[in-house]
């Protein structure tokens, strides 16, 4: 079973994504932030990683470039879904090595389709 890391520091939307995903079949751990996320991160190993970008201590992007930088995520799948859709945005996701870029309100089937293509 494919474990994901869910991460944003709404608890509406931490509990919309995990439903989604524990529907499809997935094992989802939640993390409240970037600074959560990447504590849980170096801890155990995740087949993707599902982060909001505007959050308290540490963005999303930041979490990206972060998780990059280990060799252990080097090639997991982070997608990015926000509320943010200008092309800076998105630019700035890529460049930090995020795998896809979601824009919220998510639709919870596009958002299956999406992580079935990228997890491996």
């Amino acid at each position: 079973m494919h474990s994901i890391l869910a991460v944003d520091d709404s608890a509406s939307m931490r509990q919309m994504v995990s439903f989604t995903l524990k529907n499809a079949g997935f094992k989802v751990v939640e993390a409240v932030d970037g600074q959560d996320a990447w504590e849980k991160a170096s801890q155990r190993d995740f087949q993707l990683v599902l982060t909001d970008q505007n959050m308290p201590r540490m963005d999303g992007i930041s979490l990206t470039k972060k998780l990059r930088e280990s060799p252990k995520f080097k090639s997991t799948p982070i997608l990015i879904l926000t509320t943010e859709s200008s092309d800076q945005m998105k630019q700035a996701g890529r460049a930090a090595g995020a795998t896809g870029w979601l824009v919220k309100p998510f639709d919870p089937a596009k958002l299956i389709e999406v992580i079935g293509k990228v997890i491996r």
